[in-house]
């Protein structure tokens, strides 16, 4: 992972709110961290799972 492309969520904010991280350029899967805890461990989705996961929060449906 030390080589990875991180790129921050558009939903982070300035005042601590969701702060994820993903990481572009790794084949087949997608790294997740959290950027107030970036010497974590980065967990580790599927990319085919990755999709329709993001596509549930656009949409709404995960929400708490």
């Amino acid at each position: 992972m030390s080589a990875a492309r991180w790129r921050t969520s558009s939903y982070t904010n300035s005042e601590g709110g969701t702060c994820v991280e993903v990481a572009d350029g790794v084949i087949g899967v997608v790294p997740v961290r959290d950027t107030k805890a970036r010497w974590r461990p980065a967990v580790i989705v599927t990319a085919a799972a990755w999709l329709p996961f993001v596509r549930a929060l656009k949409a709404g449906d995960l929400s708490g």
